[in-house]
């Protein structure tokens, strides 16, 4: 798609992490010196580049500006460890199948043995037999990264389902070649996904248009009842809406989602693995989310000084974005309340530090 301003495309090129060395070796231009006849999705560019020079492991960034469909990134189409962040495939299809009417939220899953994984979750503690609804597995799943509750929904839809959709879907890079077990050796290879295939699932979810409107509403209302905000949100201001999803193994630390900052919400994905210690790729995903949410004020001048309008939905998706005054009661709603016999769930006090979320 043409820019109606210039003949540039909105979506740019991912530079590679070589072509990012060599392009920007000097000094990024500080965020005053920003100018609004300059676009600033290029600056941002130049800030990413500078930042993963100093990478402390493998990394891989892709950040889209929702308004405008520009992006930015680095190793943005690199194939790497997914970790708990391949649980939103996982949603996605369960999504698929509710639409295509094979169950829906209120269809019960029996626990069954190999559904346990220790790794992390309440779930695998729980009696075989134990009966879950499909939407109390979801909000377990991503809220509060539930591997049992995953491998609950994975045997139900099935991953060959799960592969060919994200097939479908054009995630290059996507791809659950095993169930959930985070003790194995295997699983940073079993778990495979990109920067850009989960920016482009999170656009799809953010614009209504992932499966059709009511699932995408419904999987951003999960992803915004998030639990574990170590990374991405932990550096914004509070009570910033962010729908999000973090995923954490062994050498390991990815946090992909879509920030709502004031008029001007961008789509974020961040991994890092190969990691020496899980503290430096949280510090560095500290970095690039502060960079990030920084840059998009000087977006945000840029646009309506051009008149681009600002990004907008309508329905309830559109209280998270800001276009109206939140309505927390409503997402609240969404949420499964816990039946009699579910156990209590615990969380921890530092959970990116997790074996696998």
């Amino acid at each position: 798609m043409e820019s109606t301003l210039n003949t540039k495309p909105f979506v740019r090129s991912i530079v590679t992490f070589a072509l990012c060395a060599s392009l920007f070796a000097t000094s990024p231009v500080p965020a005053s010196a920003f100018s609004l006849t300059s676009d600033p999705i290029e600056e941002l560019q130049a800030q990413l580049s500078s930042a993963v020079m100093h990478a402390p492991g493998r990394v891989g960034i892709a950040i889209e500006d929702l308004a405008t469909g520009e992006t930015s990134g680095v190793n943005a189409n690199a194939n790497l460890p997914a970790a708990s962040v391949i649980k939103i495939p996982v949603m996605v299809e369960v999504f698929k199948q509710m639409e295509a009417g094979a169950l829906d939220l209120n269809t019960t899953v029996d626990l069954e043995a190999s559904d346990r994984d220790w790794g992390w979750g309440d779930m695998a503690d729980a009696p075989i037999g134990t009966e879950r609804t499909v939407n109390q597995l979801l909000w377990l799943m991503i809220t509060q990264s539930d591997n049992t509750a995953t491998n609950m929904l994975i045997r139900t839809v099935g991953r060959v389902h799960i592969n060919h959709t994200m097939a479908a879907l054009g995630m290059r890079q996507t791809r659950l070649s095993d169930y959930i077990r985070s003790e194995s050796d295997s699983i940073r290879y079993a778990l495979r996904t990109s920067p850009k295939d989960m920016l482009s699932l999170l656009d799809k979810i953010a614009r209504e248009r992932l499966v059709d409107e009511w699932s995408s509403r419904e999987m951003l209302a999960i992803l915004a009842g998030q639990h574990h905000n170590g990374l991405i949100p932990a550096v914004l201001p509070a009570g910033l809406k962010i729908a999000h999803k973090t995923g954490s193994l062994h050498d390991t630390l990815n946090d992909v989602g879509i920030v709502y900052r004031d008029n001007e919400p961008y789509v974020i994905a961040v991994m890092t693995t190969q990691l020496s210690d899980l503290d430096l790729g949280r510090a560095f995903i500290h970095r690039v989310s502060r960079l990030a949410y920084h840059e998009f004020g000087s977006v945000e001048r840029w646009r309506e000084n051009r008149g681009i309008a600002a990004f907008r939905v309508d329905g309830p998706s559109a209280s998270i974005a800001g276009a109206q005054a939140p309505d927390d009661a409503m997402w609240d709603s969404l949420a499964p309340k816990p039946s009699p016999e579910a156990p209590e769930l615990s969380l921890p006090t530092d959970p990116a530090a997790e074996s696998e979320q």
